[in-house]
This record gives structure tokens, sequence and C-alpha cells, in this order.
């Protein structure tokens, strides 16, 4: 089997095995259950928005970090973090240690750009789109897998909700002996790049990366000797060069913002839903939270793969933008389904459709994003981007959710907001699109008038 390869079929043993959380789709009926005795106000107000300050707080820390260690350590503190937090979760009875755990979910969460990052720095250039198919695809497969059998062992009542902790352990454990036999990254993009490589870039980047396409010099026993201080900055210079070159493309902004603002919706959405349906009156007997994540992981999987081939270079970029703010508005009518029927079973419908047209339109955003970066930025600007995103969410948590300076909504109601949220984006795409359009013709216009 070619190294590459092994590679990538050790890292997508590890990202099955994290994936494998079988207890995350009843996350929030187990919390409320007779088990622990939570209320559903309690974990909508007190618990989830703890995780979501924590990621904020973690992520940009964590991507520098992750970069400085190169990638395994931060995996396997990943797979440690995930092993403290279901051992906790079985044994929590108290409010401030749920919300002390969930400090550690959002730490969990943020440490996934090392697992996403990781195949870059270990394997040729030629074989990322093979190598991010295969990791992206074992993510896709775990969810599936902890969703169908979630829902079996629940719906066939082999086991009760609480034991689903107990099944989620087991992978996590699992993963965190696994990641031990991930191999040694011995470069990482910034702070153990080829020093003369890095000063390439800076030169080329300064320059206004017209030198970014010469070969890079390799590593001499010269430069092992430069001071570690010097390399930090070195490194910390090539970030801000990586960051100013792309923040000053419009076409990156723009994708950017409708990236962050997009993918915000989609992290308060998906994590407050079984919160919302724990608030409807018809709850079935059996519920079905793990069959309607395994459609959403499975529909999600299929979307993404067709925006892939449905979009790739077809569309201009003023088209791509006119679909974005359409599928925008798509997306908070589905929304919409799961919250204004008051039928829980249109609301599973509304979110596996939301679901597969996110899956789908952030796709697109993120092949038009790629394309408009130098490539060695690519981790950077996402993390931002990301960093952006949970920024965002925050505020719409402390908007919509907070008692104190907040609208203090009931989930229905949050949900509305989430709606409309989307859809105004959509509607504001569109406008500006047209005035766009139209300061282009008046412009050219008054060029032709000049001319003549």
């Amino acid at each position: 089997m070619k190294s590459w390869l092994k590679i990538s079929c050790v890292l997508c043993v590890f990202g099955f095995l994290r994936e494998m959380r079988p207890s995350e789709p009843y996350h929030a009926e187990i919390l409320v259950s007779e088990w622990y005795q939570f209320t559903a106000d309690e974990v909508n107000r007190f618990v989830y928005p703890v995780g979501c300050y924590s990621q904020l707080a973690l992520l940009i820390v964590v991507f520098l970090i992750t970069d400085f260690l190169r990638y395994k350590p931060l995996i396997i503190a990943n797979a440690a973090a995930g092993v403290v937090i279901w051992t906790a979760w079985i044994f929590t009875t108290t409010l401030p240690v749920l919300q002390g755990t969930e400090v550690l979910y959002g730490f969990y969460s943020a440490t996934e750009v090392a697992y996403y990052s990781f195949i870059y720095a270990k394997v040729e250039k030629q074989y990322y789109p093979k190598v991010t198919s295969h990791t992206r695809a074992a993510t896709f497969v775990g969810k599936l897998v902890a969703g169908f059998l979630s829902q079996l062992v629940i719906g066939m009542k082999w086991m009760n909700l609480q034991e689903l902790f107990y099944i989620t352990l087991s992978p996590q454990v699992l993963a965190f002996i696994w990641a031990f036999f991930l191999p040694r990254v011995e470069k990482s993009l910034y702070f153990h790049n080829k020093i003369e490589a890095i000063q390439g870039n800076i030169k080329s980047d300064a320059n206004g990366l017209e030198n970014a396409s010469e070969p890079r010099k390799e590593l001499n026993s010269e430069s092992k000797n430069i001071p570690f201080s010097k390399k930090i900055n070195q490194a910390l210079e090539l970030i801000w060069l990586h960051f100013r070159s792309a923040y000053t493309n419009p076409l990156v902004v723009q994708w950017s913002l409708w990236y962050a603002v997009n993918y915000a919706g989609y992290q308060q959405i998906t994590t407050y839903m079984q919160v919302a349906w724990n608030s409807f009156d018809d709850k079935p007997v059996t519920i079905w939270n793990g069959a309607v994540d395994a459609a959403l992981t499975f529909l999600s999987a299929v979307f993404a793969i067709l925006a892939g081939y449905l979009h790739a270079g077809r569309f201009k970029p003023k088209t791509s933008l006119i679909g974005m703010a359409l599928l925008s508005i798509l997306e908070g009518c589905c929304v919409l389904l799961t919250c204004w029927p008051k039928n829980i079973y249109w609301s599973y419908i509304g979110f596996v459709l939301y679901g597969a047209i996110f899956a789908f339109a952030i796709t697109m955003a993120s092949s038009e994003l790629a394309s408009s970066l130098e490539e060695d930025s690519f981790a950077l600007i996402f993390g931002f981007n990301t960093f952006v995103a949970l920024l965002l969410q925050c505020i719409l948590t402390l908007v919509v959710i907070s008692e104190t300076i907040g609208l203090n909504l009931s989930v229905s109601q949050q949900y509305s907001v989430y709606a409309f949220y989307y859809i105004v984006l959509g509607f504001v795409y569109l406008v500006a699109i047209s005035l766009r359009g139209a300061l282009t013709c008046l412009k050219g216009k008054k060029q032709s008038k000049s001319e003549a």
C-alpha cells in the first residue's frame, strides 16, 4: 500500500471512531430524563451556550497551538477530552459540573482543526483531493453508523437513553488509543516550516505574491541555529501576510462573510434542535432522533458531492451569489417548517431538508472561497471564518436566549428568528447583487457616452 494511502487510512479510522457518538442525537433527551432531571429550560439557557462560548474563546489559540505542536499532540488531546467528557456525563448530577463539561466540549470541538489539517502536513499536494474526500467520508460514515445504532437500540428497547453514554464512551477510548499510532509530523505551515521557505513566503507576499510560484529552498544546517524567538516572529509575520493578502481581496471578503453568517446559523440550529423537539406536545412514544440524524448525515453527504460535481467551475461569481441568496431563503423556509406547523414529524422533515441544503450551499461557498485563496493560507482563512461564525453564534445566543441582556424567547420563537435570519440574509444578497448590477450598467453607459 502506498505511504499516503496508509496515512489516510490510519487517520480515517480515528475520524470514524471519534464520530461514533450514538448519544448525540439524544443528548438533550438524556439530560432531561429521569436519570438527570435537568429541565429543558436549563439545558437551553445554561448548558449549551457554555459550549459555544468556550469554543469561541479557544479556537484561535487552538489553531496556533496545533501548528506549533505539529498536530498529533492536539489529536491525542482531542481524543482524551472525548473520554473525559463522556465519563463526566455518565456521572454528572449537578448543573455546575455539567457546565464545566461543556467548557471541555468546547475544547473538543475546537481541536477538530487538528484532525482536518493533519493530513496536509503528511502527504504531497497531488493527493490533497483524495485524502480530503477520505477524511470527510470517514466522519460522515461515523455519524451515519452512530445515528442508525442509536435509533436501533432505542427503538428496539435494547437499552435506555442513559446507556447511550456508555456506548459513546467506548469508541472515544479506542480513538484515544488509536491516536498514538498516528505518524509524527516533522513540519507545519507556520512554526515548523523550513526557515528559507518561510522567508521566501514573506518576501513573495510582501512583493504582491509575485514569486509565489518559485521553488522554495531546503532547510540547511545553518538555519537550524536560528534563535527560537526569531522563528516565532517569522511565523507570526507570515500569518499576518497571509491574512492581509486574503482579506484585501474583495472576493475572499464576500465569500468569507457568507460562509461565516451561514455557518453560524447552522451551528445554532443543530445545537438547539433537540431542545425544540422536546417542547412538542405530540412527541412519539419512539423517539426518532437517531433516524433523523442518520438521514441528515446521508443527505448531507449526497448533496455535498452533488455540489462538487454540479458547481465545479460551471458558474460565474455573480451566478453563484444568486444561487447562494436563493439557497439561503430556502434554508429559512425549511427552518420555519421545523417550528411553525407544531407537528414533530414536519419538524423532522424540515430539519433534514435544511441540513441537506446547507451541505450543498456550504460546499459551493467553500469552493468559491478556496479558489480565491493562495494555497498555503487555506487553514488560516477557513479557521478565521469559523471563528467569526462562532462569534456570530454567541451573539445570536445572547440576543435570543439570554434572560438578562437578550429577548428571552421561547424555543419556538427562537427558531422563527433563525428562519428569518436566513431569509433576510438571502434578500440582502439579492439586493446587493441588483445594486451592483445597476451600478455596473450606469458606469458602462457613462463610459460609452464619454467615448462618444
